[in-house]
């Protein structure tokens, strides 16, 4: 007889489509609800019709409430879903204000259920918080919360330290997804790749990407501004950026004061296979983030075969091994050139696309998914 599964409800901001998998292989362990606040990410529009298709658990919305930028004050309705649902467990996100109000729901003996929530926190944002409300916040809940989803062992290992956590309470789970689900149509994935290399002229160029928004915070001007010497002297290297943002004109602005039209190349915003298709064909990832939670786009490109030049102030630095890139401080010039140069002596030039010749560089998951997550059985 199969043991009865326990609920859980979770209340997070908006489907993404880099949480499909992990809350995919949740449902698998347990019957999982997930409240949305937001019915599309508010600053970087998916298309949710196609996400949804591939959603193995049960959705739900709450949309009703004050909000500003993304940002959820609360929501009406929070409790009558939990009345409604009746879970063993309740998950909030970050230290956001549905958290707190779980908190204190417990607190008050109005709700029973054990009380948990994620955090997207890199090492580097857990020893330097971005506010003192925050840091408030973060006190209260490490005193109240029964149980904390963090990204790395690095990170939890940060909470037992300081705050006397225990090992049961913290359960790694960073966001990865299948090989399996991205690489699937790999036909189509190839036939869009070869299209980018004849558009872009990609052939035997060393090519560099960059995928994510446009802003201040993923270090891209100092990047791209840092980059240009190598540019210019290298006949074999190109640097193609995929995304939008605010930003956008000022990297252009860079790109032709540094005179290297034809080496940097803007994509534009793109998802889905269309985005996948990048991986497939590019030399390597960079992502020079000054601050970046986790960063996605990691996972995404080494389940292409991709090598990945990281931040080390990313979240995902946590997934990068000698043979799935480099770590680097994109805050020190002369870090960031050396590490640089050793990452195009790691890569491969761009040549006819063959997803069978660049296998997954992220082993399977799987196991230990499962063995964190049965800290919550």
């Amino acid at each position: 007889m199969n043991r009865q599964r326990k609920k859980i409800l979770m209340f997070h901001p908006s489907l993404a489509p880099y949480r499909l998998d992990q809350f995919n292989s949740l449902n698998e362990l347990f019957d999982l609800t997930v409240v949305f606040l937001f019915d599309n990410i508010w600053n970087n529009k998916m298309d949710q019709s196609k996400l949804l298709d591939h959603c193995r658990f049960k959705v739900l919305y709450l949309l009703k409430g004050p909000r500003r930028k993304g940002k959820v004050f609360f929501r009406f309705g929070m409790y009558r879903m939990i009345r409604k649902i009746q879970p063993d467990i309740i998950m909030g996100f970050e230290y956001s204000l549905t958290t707190q109000l779980l908190i204190l729901w417990k607190q008050l003996g109005i709700i029973t259920q054990k009380i948990g929530t994620t955090l997207d926190d890199s090492i580097d944002m857990c020893h330097h918080m971005q506010s003192k409300l925050r840091n408030l916040a973060r006190k209260r809940s490490v005193k109240h919360l029964d149980f904390w989803v963090v990204m790395s062992a690095e990170v939890s290992e940060f909470y037992k330290n300081k705050f006397n956590l225990k090992e049961h309470q913290l359960i790694v789970s960073p966001i990865l997804q299948k090989p399996e689900r991205l690489r699937e149509n790999a036909r189509k994935l190839e036939e869009i790749a070869q299209q980018y290399v004849r558009e872009y002229d990609l052939e035997g160029k060393k090519t560099l990407l960059f995928v994510g928004r446009l802003i201040p915070e993923k270090g891209l001007s100092v990047f791209l501004s840092t980059l240009s010497s190598l540019l210019l002297e290298a006949d074999n290297l190109k640097f193609v950026i995929v995304g939008e943002g605010r930003e956008l004109s000022s990297l252009q602005a860079i790109m032709e004061d540094q005179q290297l039209r034809g080496k940097v190349m803007f994509a534009g915003r793109l998802e889905g296979e269309e985005l996948h298709a990048w991986y497939a064909c590019g030399s390597g990832l960079v992502l020079p983030s000054l601050f970046e939670p986790f960063g996605a786009v990691v996972n995404e490109a080494l389940i292409f075969g991709m090598p990945v030049l990281c931040s080390q102030y990313a979240g995902a630095a946590s997934l990068i091994t000698p043979e799935r890139g480099i770590l680097f401080d994109p805050k020190n010039r002369n870090d960031t050139l050396e590490k640089t140069e050793r990452f195009l002596e790691m890569i491969q030039s761009v040549k006819e696309v063959r997803l069978a010749e660049r296998p997954s560089l992220m082993g399977n998951y799987q196991l230990q998914f499962n063995k964190e997550w049965e800290k919550l059985t």
